[in-house]
């Protein structure tokens, strides 16, 4: 059975043509702790973004590839793939995929990870990762990267377009 993926951030407004008005980030983490304690810090510390977020490998391809309600799963402007996710596909693989997808490979994919190896970090960039980072042990430490991550990715960093 798939899940539906959840916003978590509240109701996100939308423009006339139904897409969200403010950025939406997509967490892929198997770890309901970890998917929580995100959703925590980007209300604690950032301007508004809606947070979608899903369990596993195949949660996260079902969203992207539009198997799931079109209205609960809005086009993200960022990925954000947990090393570990859980799923018949490594995270390794979902990043390569979406890399792979002429509708999907220009959205950024950030992998998270609590201790990636050097052969692992390699494997994230080589799949097309935009970057990897090291998760947060505590809540105030990833209340302040969340800041700048979001600071970052959703305020800073000029994005492409959705491919035609």
């Amino acid at each position: 059975m798939t899940r539906r993926p959840r916003r978590v951030s509240g109701s996100a407004p939308t423009g006339p043509s139904g897409a969200p008005l403010v950025p939406t980030v997509l967490l892929a983490d198997g770890d309901e702790n970890a998917r929580s304690m995100v959703r925590d810090a980007l209300l604690e510390g950032t301007g508004p973004c809606d947070l979608r977020t899903v369990a596993s490998a195949e949660e996260l391809g079902d969203y992207l590839h539009g198997r799931t309600d079109p209205a609960l799963s809005p086009r993200p402007s960022l990925i954000v793939v947990d090393l570990d996710l859980p799923g018949t596909e490594p995270a390794i693989d979902a990043v390569r995929s979406i890399k792979a997808s002429r509708a999907l490979r220009r959205i950024p994919v950030v992998v998270i990870a609590r201790n990636a190896s050097a052969e692992q970090t390699a494997a994230a960039y080589d799949a097309g990762a935009n970057t990897l980072i090291a998760k947060p042990v505590s809540f105030l430490a990833l209340v302040k990267l969340m800041k700048v991550f979001t600071a970052y990715w959703l305020d800073a960093a000029q994005l492409p377009q959705e491919a035609a």
